[in-house]
């Protein structure tokens, strides 16, 4: 086992600056138990790479989905069963130490507890796999060199749930044993088989626009950027090099190709849009950052501008011309009246 992972570890480690995303990686299992009452439960699971999700958990079966082709890394399907079953294992034998001490560990009805288990990548070293558990959002316990660990902010509850799981050391031992042989494999087996899809950039779109109207004289700017990946990225407004500390950001979405959203808002006053910008930096970019201008007018209005622009000066000289003519130019005589040519019927010639 260690002679494979350093060979993984070289593969994956040549190359130089071009291998960076690989030096610092996280392999994560989130899941999380819903208890209504003793008789009915409820568990959402689901395996990440970084920001990326590999799988989903089939409540139903305790079986994992692959959403990757990749997703099983170098293991068999003989080899993800057998984890599958550890992991099915566990989660009912946990979720029956749940019911059965609920009481005494102070948890009332209805009540939600997150599992959280993997291993990472640091500076190319493989960490000891973790193993984390946290009620209603805050951190209770860990699982360390084959012993569970009270969080400080988990209080008499964690220490009563750490008491009574160190009296199985047998079982803390499989966990342990299991986990420290399998996770820093399989997170590298992921790593190279998935390769070509973790490298994966793909170059954002940035555009602006405003929202609905915070007061009497202020604008909401809003600039948006899509479609990007990686999910790392930095959006901000800009009054020239300055950074506007009132940008607000919102959550990074995903889009159903994989890709990412996101927006970020400024509130103004009207009169202080001059010189704002909104910068966006992502890696896929290559240091060759996307900068929009508030006030700068678009390409199809300096294209407009610049047909015109001739036409317009070119029909202001017509113009000038035929004035400059018309005033040198001498009115016609005056036509004398016709009467005047025209004899008398009734005269006679002299």
């Amino acid at each position: 086992m260690l002679f494979l992972q350093i060979s993984l570890l070289a593969v994956l480690l040549r190359g130089g600056d071009s291998e960076d995303a690989f030096q610092d990686q996280i392999f994560r299992i989130i899941e999380t138990l819903s208890l209504h009452n003793r008789s009915w439960t409820h568990s959402w699971g689901s395996a990440w790479l970084g920001e990326l999700q590999i799988k989903r958990w089939k409540s139903n079966s305790g079986g994992f989905v692959s959403l990757r082709p990749w997703s099983n890394g170098n293991f068999s399907n003989k080899e993800m069963k057998q984890i599958e079953v550890l992991l099915q294992t566990l989660h009912y034998e946990f979720l029956h130490l749940l019911h059965k001490h609920a009481s005494e560990w102070m948890l009332e009805y209805p009540f939600e507890v997150q599992k959280t288990l993997g291993c990472e990548l640091h500076s190319g070293e493989v960490k000891l796999p973790f193993w984390q558990l946290a009620y209603r959002g805050s951190d209770l316990l860990s699982f360390q060199n084959n012993t569970w660990v009270p969080s400080p902010e988990g209080g008499t509850r964690a220490q009563q749930m750490c008491r009574l799981l160190n009296q199985r050391p047998v079982v803390n031992k499989i966990i342990e044993w299991r986990t420290t042989k399998t996770c820093p494999r399989y997170l590298l087996g992921l790593l190279h088989s998935g390769k070509a899809d973790l490298q994966r950039q793909v170059k954002p779109e940035a555009w602006l626009s405003t929202g609905p109207n915070p007061g009497p004289n202020h604008l909401l700017l809003v600039c948006h950027v899509s479609g990007f990946y990686p999910k790392p990225i930095s959006v901000m407004w800009m009054r020239g090099e300055q950074a506007q500390q009132g940008s607000q950001l919102s959550d990074i979405l995903p889009n159903a190709d994989g890709t990412w959203y996101l927006q970020v808002f400024l509130d103004v006053e009207a009169t202080e849009t001059s010189g704002l910008s909104c910068r966006v930096t992502h890696s896929s970019l290559e240091g060759q950052d996307i900068i929009l201008y508030l006030d700068r007018p678009n390409s199809k209005a300096l294209i407009i501008l610049a047909v015109m622009l001739p036409l317009l000066l070119l029909l202001t000289g017509l113009a000038f011309w035929l004035k400059k003519r018309w005033t040198h130019c001498e009115p016609p005589p005056t036509l004398l009246p016709l009467e005047r040519f025209q004899q008398p019927r009734d005269s006679k010639p002299t």
